[in-house]
């Protein structure tokens, strides 16, 4: 296609030239440019650092220069090159889903690490997204009965897409929180949307212009989906069933009271590596 060949260092020196009015912060622009590369390459960044003179074919290189200029376009790098790592995996991502958070992988690791001894249980993620929660915990401990729910078709969409590659044994409901979900389960674990209107001005304009809306935000100063749930939680967790929730940093002891009002159960609040409150669990006792 092209006459003139490529290394990998002239293709990432273009990147770089290309993104420096957009992106200001060097090292920040060198991490994106690296992130496309290894991505889309399969590689990790040692093998990247190690074949920088290694000639870049032309398909990865158009397909390069087309995430960067969706990138100069404020797309996120996780959109622009079509996956996003979690837990050691990739995952599907597009504007249809958040793209996954580290804080989040702590809420996993949270769970596995409970269950470390347990075969057989059954799971559900409320509000799956891409499927990164209920599609890992699924792929590590492949005899549980995992079920992933979302409001949107399109988020399930990209859910399915991701378990196909990863656990294809998980199953799918489209549902409001609990309004289609039969039965009881052992562990219930989410990430809903938690954030409150008025920290929109706090938050990177990528986020609000990529990322979907309906995924973000809540009434209530973020807390209304966890005021949805907590009524409804003890009828689908089984007895001595735990739920699982990420939360906002700001959210610990609002969320922590609510949750207690529940009868017959204890509530544990769980920082994140930062020290942030980011967890919440919540064991019935009986």
């Amino acid at each position: 296609m092209f006459d003139e060949q490529w290394t990998i260092q002239a293709v990432s020196d273009w990147g770089n030239w290309q993104l420096e009015p957009y992106l200001q912060d060097e090292t920040e622009r060198q991490a994106q440019i690296d992130y496309l590369l290894t991505g889309m390459l399969d590689w990790n960044y040692s093998q990247l650092a190690n074949n920088l003179n290694t000639i870049l074919e032309d398909d990865l290189r158009v397909r390069f220069m087309v995430a960067v200029d969706a990138i100069k376009g404020g797309q996120p790098v996780q959109y622009a090159l079509g996956h996003a790592a979690f837990y050691g995996r990739e995952f599907t991502v597009d504007q249809r889903v958040l793209i996954p958070r580290q804080e989040t992988e702590e809420l996993v690791d949270w769970v596995l690490r409970d269950y470390a001894k347990t075969d057989q249980l059954a799971l559900l993620d409320i509000g799956t997204g891409s499927g990164a929660i209920a599609v890992t915990l699924a792929a590590e401990k492949p005899n549980w009965k995992v079920t992933a729910s979302d409001i949107s078709a399109d988020a399930l969409a990209v859910a399915q897409a991701n378990a196909k590659q990863y656990a294809p044994q998980v199953s799918f409901l489209e549902s409001d929180l609990f309004e289609n979900i039969p039965g009881q389960y052992d562990v219930i674990i989410s990430n809903p949307p938690y954030i409150a209107e008025n920290e929109r001005s706090q938050m990177d304009d990528s986020v609000l212009s990529y990322e979907p809306q309906q995924a973000l935000f809540a009434d209530d100063d973020g807390l209304a989906i966890y005021a949805a749930i907590a009524p409804e939680l003890l009828a689908h967790l089984k007895p001595q069933g735990v739920a699982y929730f990420e939360i906002g940093y700001q959210q610990g002891s609002a969320l922590t009271e609510l949750f207690s009002r529940l009868p017959e159960t204890t509530v544990t609040l769980q920082q994140d590596m930062s020290g942030h409150d980011r967890m919440l669990k919540v064991a019935r006792k009986g």
